[in-house]
């Protein structure tokens, strides 16, 4: 209480004191309406012009850098993309109609069968990639699919590391605790901005994009999840004689799974709704249609081409969700 009747009196008096001084100064003092026009005639920070200097000149000096990077995402996703399309699809005709059947559909099946143990959720994942293909779909999935798995991974590899450094090291996590507030926070469109600057146009400038938006959930809940493991268990390892890597690796990580696990499934669900918006940079994919769609006003295609998008997110999300409950389990 006195702690907080302190803060109050502070409080009031630095509230007394400011207005006193900005009653005594020679300055304008404007109220209503005419603050608008006040803010007119006002010189702004020039942040803007600030920003766009540092980023050009970055685009410029380090230019074979970002050629090098965008080289290697390409290769990573065009990997990917060609190991998917390499598995066969099958079109069967009944009665005047054609069916489309990918085999990952098939294998699909048993594997989030055998992830959650419940056959539902297996059936699930067949039916929505046999209705994916049968929409039309598959070759954008398979750029969809890919683009996550590219940036979710990378994400990650970041993430989950410097989750740890974070929870180990207090200095750390004080320095890139507003880093992670500004990329959470700042509106996804504008990551899209210097992504192209960077990296041109297509699959790289998107990836690139996804990451630096889909790593803060990681870094966030790895950290949690270790400075959450109770202080007996630390104490306990420690008293078996247990090193710094050692407690970490056979204490806290483990201890912390469940919410590693959680940040996993947050980076993948966050990389796959930046990757549909990263379609306005030529990243394509599910999320290209959906651009058409709105370009040319075609309600249907917009709704076919967002349900296969709802699709994806239901088996990212139960597969990740289940991976983690079977671990813990």
């Amino acid at each position: 209480m006195k702690t907080q009747r302190r803060e109050i009196i502070v409080s009031v008096v630095f509230l007394a004191l400011a207005v006193l001084i900005l009653q005594l100064l020679p300055i304008n003092n404007y109220s209503g309406k005419k603050i608008m026009d006040a803010l007119a005639g006002v010189e702004k920070i020039p942040l803007a012009s600030w920003v766009t200097t540092v980023v050009d000149w970055i685009a410029i000096q380090f230019m074979p850098f970002f050629d090098a990077l965008r080289a290697v995402i390409n290769l990573i996703n065009s990997a990917l993309v060609t190991a998917m399309s390499f598995v066969p699809v099958y079109v069967i005709k009944l009665g005047g109609a054609s069916f489309f059947f990918p085999v990952w559909a098939f294998i699909l099946f048993p594997l989030m069968w055998w992830l959650s143990g419940n056959l539902s959720t297996g059936i699930f994942g067949f039916a929505s990639l046999w209705l994916i293909g049968n929409f039309g779909l598959w070759p954008d999935f398979i750029a969809t699919f890919s683009l996550v798995f590219t940036s979710a991974a990378i994400a990650l590899a970041i993430g989950i590391p410097m989750g740890i450094l974070s929870a180990i090291f207090d200095s750390v996590n004080t320095v890139i605790r507003p880093i992670l507030d500004m990329m959470q926070t700042m509106p996804v469109f504008v990551y899209l901005i210097p992504a192209v600057i960077f990296f041109g146009m297509g699959a790289a400038p998107g990836a690139v994009a996804t990451i630096i938006f889909a790593t803060p959930p990681a870094v966030r809940l790895t950290n949690l999840g270790i400075r959450e493991v109770p202080t007996e268990l630390i104490e306990a390892g420690e008293s078996f004689g247990c090193g710094r890597l050692q407690l970490l690796f056979k204490v806290q990580i483990p201890s912390a799974r469940s919410s590693i696990m959680a940040g996993v499934n947050q980076t993948i669900m966050m990389s796959l709704s930046m990757v549909v918006v990263a379609a306005l940079i030529g990243a394509g994919g599910l999320g290209g249609e959906v651009i058409k769609a709105i370009q040319r006003l075609l309600v249907g295609d917009g709704f076919v081409a967002g349900i296969a998008v709802v699709f994806v997110a239901m088996i990212l999300d139960r597969a990740t969700s289940n991976i983690g409950e079977k671990e813990t389990g």
